[in-house]
Order: C-alpha cells, then structure tokens, then sequence
C-alpha cells in the first residue's frame, strides 16, 4: 500500500490545500482535504487498461465552485430539507434556500467547500487519510457543535472504505455522505444509461416535482423504480419525469454494512459493489450535467455519471415517519460505506 502527499492549490488567504493519492498494485484513488473530495479513481478494465471512472475537474479553482458537488464530502445534512426550514424542540431553525426554496446539502456553505484537517495513514492492510473539522453551533442553521472524523481508506482487496463518526454538545439533524459521481467505463465515456444496475431495496420514496419526499415510502414492484433485478440505467428511464433523484430503502439484515447496489459496465468489465450501514441510498443518474468542463478536457452532459449516496431519506427532519436522523448527546453518529471494484 503507498500513499503520495502533494500541493493541489493555494486558497485566496494563502492557506496550501493537499492531495493525497492512495495506490494498491491495482488501482488508486486521490482526495483531497478541501472539501473531502474525491477527485479521482484510476480502476483497470477487464484488458487492463487503466481509466478513472469518477468524473471531476482538474483544478483546485474548479473545486472551488463546484455547483453540481463533485466526488464532495456532503453535511452537516445531506439532499433536501423542504422549505429550508425544521423544528427540533420547539424551535424552528432556518437553512440556506438554494434549491427552488429548499435546502439542497446544506446550502451554499456545505462542508465541501471548507478546509479539513487531514492526517495520512498506511498499513499492510489499508492506506488512506483521517480528515477531521469541528462544525460549530449555528453554522448553516443548524444547531449544535458537531464534531466529526471522518476516514477514506483503500484496502489490499480493492475496497474503498468511507467511515463516518460524528459527536454533538445539543440534538441536531446530521446526515453525512460521498458523492462521487461514477461512470464505469470512464469519466469522459459518454452515456452511462447502458450499464446495468442492480439496487437492494424492496422500496423507494417518492417525490414532488421539487423533489421534495411526500412521506411515502411505496414498494417498487411494478414501476420503473425497480431495480431488484440487474437492469440497464436507461431501460425504464424515460418513465421517470427527469430521469432518477430519488431515495431508495435499504433492505437491512442488520447494523453491519448491507448489500446496497451493484453496477455493471459490459463494455469495460468494470464492475463496482455498494455496501452501507446507511437506511437509504440516493441514485441520482446525472440529470443536470449539461456542457461541464471537466478534467483533462472532458465535457460532461447529462447522463455521463451515477451517482450512489449512501445517507438518511431526504427530509427526515420533517418527516416524523422516516428513520429518525437527529443525533443526541452522549450518541455516536457511526456509518461506513465500502465500494468495492472488479474487472
């Protein structure tokens, strides 16, 4: 296991960002700690060939924008609280209305666009870099001091482990993820519509058309939203106004990280596993990608990427029905993500 350290860019108040590429003897990935972000992961195909299949850009400066959340750590609440409004006891708290009057992970000073503390590690087993940053009481609108570790780590057998830990001096919402987005057969492959994709979730949670949950929780059996069979991305795509943003339920068998998605690219051979202790997964098919410039002159329209969050159902904080997403003192917020890849 090997692990490089290098300069990725120079903020405006002088303060150095890194980057950190981790390597086993068959594939790599490279984050960096503005952000947490993933900004790339280099995965050979079934001839061999080394491609990175995570999209991005190639700038510190790009990263710096980001609009459509690129490969970012997402908190202190992941996707959408509606109204950008919600009451925790007995007071309303105000968030940043940055989507169609909601608030869309968090607003536009989500944890991706802050500096973490970030500290490098490397065994026989795993290498990979521990990011920390304390949240303070009041930032975004949410309340409480939220204390958070945060680890990414690539393992000898192809796995990279995202392990999520988190602690709070006062009751507050925390739903933390990644969000990469993937494209198996490269990031500047074009369509991803005709990999095929398998989810691990007898249900799903509709939305409005602001994509705002109606507090239902409906099974998939007979809608386009099945997935419990492998099924190409772009089948049954078109059904759905859009294409997919929605949250699935994860069939759990435990607190130990559950089946949650498999993806297959018949081109490449690429293939990729998702396992979480999370009780939701957003698979969200890059419907908003319109001309971006990307890394390596890649230009990334619609359809280019997946992308599979791992996280709480989306507007938990007012949805009484959903699995509770509020963290207490003296708790532990504990969750782990693995993707794993063949070729």
């Amino acid at each position: 296991m090997k692990i490089r350290k290098r300069t990725f860019g120079i903020l405006s108040n002088g303060r150095k960002v890194s980057l950190y590429t981790i390597a086993n003897k068959t594939m790599s990935f490279s984050v960096t700690n503005y952000g947490c972000i993933i900004t790339s992961i280099v995965v050979p195909d079934q001839q061999g060939k080394p491609e990175d299949i995570a999209l991005g850009y190639s700038t510190l400066e790009s990263y710096i924008a980001n609009p459509v959340f690129f490969g970012c750590l997402v908190g202190r609440f992941a996707n959408r609280i509606a109204g950008g409004t919600f009451s925790l006891a007995g007071k309303e708290h105000t968030l940043d209305k940055n989507d169609n009057g909601n608030c869309l992970h968090s607003g536009s000073r989500g944890y991706h666009r802050m500096v973490w503390k970030s500290k490098p590690f490397s065994n026989r087993k795993e290498a990979g870099v521990v990011f920390y940053r304390t949240s303070p009481d009041g930032e975004q609108g949410f309340p409480g001091t939220l204390d958070m570790k945060i680890k990414y780590a690539l393992t000898a057998n192809n796995d990279i482990v995202i392990s999520y830990s988190a602690k709070t001096d006062a009751p507050t919402p925390v739903n933390l993820t990644n969000h990469t987005y993937f494209n198996l057969g490269g990031h500047d492959s074009g369509s991803i519509l005709g990999q095929t994709v398998q989810l691990f979730a007898d249900r799903y949670v509709p939305v409005d058309g602001n994509a705002i949950p109606t507090g239902e929780v409906l099974d998939v059996a007979g809608t386009p939203f099945d997935f419990r069979s492998p099924k190409e991305i772009g089948k049954d795509i078109e059904a759905v106004p859009g294409g997919y943003d929605h949250n699935w339920e994860i069939n759990r068998a435990g607190d130990t990280p559950n089946p949650v998605a498999g993806v297959y690219d018949p081109v490449s051979g690429r293939a990729m596993t998702v396992y979480s202790t999370q009780p939701g997964v957003q698979f969200y098919t890059g419907n908003f990608l319109s001309g971006v410039a990307g890394k390596n002159g890649a230009v990334y329209d619609k359809n280019a990427a997946f992308c599979l969050e791992t996280q709480h159902f989306p507007d938990s904080p007012n949805q009484p029905s959903f699995p509770d997403s509020i963290l207490l003192p003296g708790d532990r917020y504990r969750h782990e993500t693995i993707w794993h890849f063949d070729f």
